[in-house]
């Protein structure tokens, strides 16, 4: 049997770039060129290692390609290394025979082939940064000596392996086999691949401009679209009503061969440097909101089942699957891709740049606006306003309950809700939103047959609860609300209870706080307010705790505020029954939690308590952990040493919580 000679080539960087014929074409499919300083830094550190070592020949990976014939190389895989490998030689000062070229992006061409004087009008500015990058790179990595033998070094034994495609190859399943491998395409390309490959070459550009936008998950998308068509003169309504309404986006190319298959990329707007990108903390990837942006798509679907539906991004190509992918699907899933986003930016919470910290609630709920030519970012319900102030609480509540991406179904019943019904009447959504988290707290969590041996949810009872026959209901008909048969009262220990209930009960604190304390009520020594500290448990501790309280991410870790070390039941002391209840349970940071799990209740006021900072007050600022604390604060001037807090204020707290957590409707 004859064997096949397989397409591959070793090359070094002068035979690429100065030895036979060539031009590399970057295809419109492919990403802007993104390498950072550290990136290109690294190469050059790694490249100058290998020169002092005396490496005879330095791999530095592949070039993937497809040639098109006339010695025309369309480049699949590794432009963003034959991008920089350009830039460097460019910084070397090595003129250059064969070209690097990029279809359809002319801000791009004329930039690399103006190296390194750059003067022209419109530049692209990645090339531009990348090519400061390696100069200064290699000033600071390669001393002056040096310099002409790394140059001499760097274009003949610096070597990549050139993989030319076959002709024949089924293009849709080789990039599968190298995204199961772990290599460059992710799930996300593939089926932006399979959805482009549906649509005719005008919708294509505009599908790829669509979904390069909305793949940035940290910026909002007005500030990536700003066509008053799309997103109204003052760039926060969403003005289109499908996708073919959407602007035409102009695109010189010709008949689309491999990129009908693959990561398909039209002409874009570039980012001018000086335009103000406002970014914050997403609080999904890319990946799994694509799958709930298909699972709004297929909800309308007659016969689909959203409780089989698993929204884990390691089942996005499988999610795709059983889906008939053909044009009016692709141009749907596309429109309601956009939309999502829009909803996504600018009606649910993001999280911004700072750390947290007790003075200063990262948390957002912000909507992109413009006015003139002024744009800036404008609270969803007005400034001070006890609505939006509601929102942002009940929305970051929900986030830091279900963190893991896979488990966001909170996320896709609002989704659903404002694309269903009006956005903009905030005074329904924050209804909506309030609605469901007593939905979740009454019809998930307080019963038993939602729930596994450990009291979490089972997969799929969000999704039997929340909707019927695919809509939402969310009005909450469990009228068993014995919560100690579910999560115990200190009689037997508790098969756990879920950092839902914590959160939804610290979020019934605040709106207590919030409903009850105005104006002269909240005053010291106010009839209202020592009645209020009264339902709590405690004497008065102030409001500031109140007035700062927000779902910081950091307050994940269970904290037992009678020691489990001391629970042995002997001369008085708790047992471990008794101090595995609600009654006993706060969330703290985990920094707090694995300094002070063994401390006892009154150590842990003078530590956790400490103004100093060693211990972040962020980390313990839950609203119940701090009621606990001023309990045993209180006890310390009525009782013996060591019997601050008891198996009696256990269960003293416990009740008063489940009496808050049952309040009325707000």
């Amino acid at each position: 049997m004859k064997t096949k000679t397989l397409p591959l080539k070793e090359l070094s960087i002068a035979e690429i770039y100065n030895g036979d014929k060539a031009t590399y074409e970057v295809p419109i499919y492919q990403r802007n060129y993104a390498w950072e300083k550290d990136e290109i830094s690294t190469l050059i550190q790694d490249v100058y290692d290998a020169y002092t070592a005396k490496k005879q020949t330095y791999f530095i990976g592949t070039l993937v390609s497809f040639n098109k014939g006339d010695q025309v190389y369309e480049v699949i895989d590794g432009q963003q290394r034959l991008t920089t490998i350009n830039l460097v030689l460019g910084a070397l000062r090595v003129p250059l025979q064969n070209k690097l070229t990029y279809r359809a992006r002319k801000r791009s061409n004329d930039t690399i082939q103006s190296i390194p004087r750059f003067e022209i009008d419109e530049k692209d500015y990645g090339i531009v940064k990348g090519f400061k990058y390696a100069n200064d790179a290699i000033n600071e990595i390669v001393p002056k000596t040096s310099q002409d033998g790394f140059k001499a070094y760097f274009q003949d034994n610096i070597h990549l392996i050139h993989y030319q495609v076959p002709k024949d190859i089924d293009l849709n399943h080789y990039f599968e086999i190298m995204n199961s491998r772990g290599e460059q395409l992710e799930k996300h390309e593939i089926i932006k691949a399979r959805l482009i490959e549906k649509l005719n070459s005008a919708d294509k550009a505009k599908f790829n401009r669509l979904w390069e936008f909305c793949s940035e998950m940290n910026v909002y998308i007005q500030q990536k679209y700003r066509e008053t068509a799309i997103f109204g003169s003052n760039l926060c309504d969403f003005e289109v009503s499908n996708f073919d309404t959407l602007p035409r986006v102009d695109d010189n190319t010709n008949t689309l061969k491999i990129s009908d298959l693959i990561n398909y990329k039209g002409t874009e707007k570039q980012q001018d440097e000086e335009d103000k990108i406002d970014t914050f903390q997403p609080i999904m990837d890319f990946s799994n909101f694509l799958l709930i942006v298909l699972k709004l798509t297929r909800i309308e679907e007659r016969g689909f089942d959203p409780t089989s539906f698993n929204l884990d991004d390691k089942e996005l190509i499988n999610e795709f699957d059983k889906v008939q992918v053909d044009e009016e699907f692709a141009k749907r899933f596309g429109f309601n891709l956009l939309r999502a986003k829009f909803l996504l930016d600018n009606y649910l919470v993001h999280h911004s740049n700072e750390d947290d910290t007790i003075e200063n609630n990262p948390w957002k709920l912000q909507y992109w606006q413009k006015d003139g030519k002024k744009e800036y970012l404008k609270n969803l319900a007005g400034e001070s306003n006890e609505q939006h102030n509601k929102l942002v609480q009940l929305l970051s509540m929900f986030e830091v309950s279900f963190t893991a991406r896979q488990r966001k179904n909170y996320l896709f019943y609002c989704l659903m809700y404002l694309f269903r019904y009006d956005y903009r009447d905030i005074s329904k959504y924050c209804k909506f939103v309030s609605e469901l988290a007593d939905k979740y707290f009454k019809d998930v969590y307080l019963d038993k047959y939602n729930l596994n041996e450990i009291n979490t949810p089972i997969p799929g009872r969000f999704d039997n609860t929340v909707l019927d026959d695919n809509k939402l209901a969310i009005t909450p008909h469990n009228e068993n609300f014995d919560f100690t048969e579910i999560y115990g009262d200190g009689t037997t220990i508790s098969k756990g209870i879920p950092l839902f209930v914590f959160n939804y009960l610290d979020y019934k604190l605040w709106v207590k706080y919030a409903n009850e304390l105005r104006g002269e009520r909240t005053k010291e020594g106010s009839k209202e307010r020592t009645d209020f500290f009264a339902t709590l448990g405690c004497s008065d501790f102030g409001l500031k705790v109140f007035e700062q309280f927000y779902f910081s991410r950091t307050r994940r870790s269970l904290e037992h505020y009678y020691p489990q070390a001391n629970a042995n039941g002997e001369n008085g002391a708790a047992n471990e029954k008794q101090i595995n209840c609600l009654g006993n349970y706060a969330m703290i940071g985990s920094e707090a939690n694995s300094s002070g799990s063994n401390w006892s209740p009154k150590a842990k006021l003078f530590h956790y308590l400490d103004a100093s900072g060693k211990i972040k007050l962020v980390s313990v600022a839950s609203i119940k952990f701090m009621i606990m604390m001023q309990k045993c604060k209180d006890n310390q001037t009525t009782r013996e040493v060591g019997q601050e807090w008891n198996y009696d204020d256990i269960k003293a707290h416990q009740v008063k919580m489940i009496e808050v957590l049952f309040s009325g409707r707000e």
